[in-house]
């Protein structure tokens, strides 16, 4: 009788490591990758920055087309035309005293 040393099968050891390698690269690219969720909340983060400018933007336009509304020909605020033209023109009355 001869004794034989237990042999280790080596194809289902690599099939395996093999598998869990590969689960392993596909769960860091599920998070990591370019659409994974980590690049997700970069996105949601981005759009929520570009999202609060454009509310911005809105509002500054709601303004300026308000004023342009009303300087216009069809409705004209004399308030609002003598005070652009104090300012931009630097205009006073005649019986008005500056001061600065």
């Amino acid at each position: 009788m001869t004794l034989q040393s237990p042999r280790i099968a080596i194809g289902p050891l690599v099939i395996v490591l093999v598998s869990l390698t590969l689960a392993a690269y596909f769960c860091f690219a599920a998070i990591n990758g370019d659409f994974g969720v980590m690049r997700r909340a970069e996105v949601d983060a981005e759009a929520r920055a570009l999202q609060a400018e454009l509310d911005s933007l809105d509002a500054q336009i709601a303004q300026l087309e308000n004023k342009t509304r009303r300087l216009s020909d069809d409705f004209l605020d004399l308030d609002l035309l003598d005070e652009r033209a104090r300012d931009v023109l630097g205009l006073i009355r005649p019986d008005e005293i500056v001061i600065r």
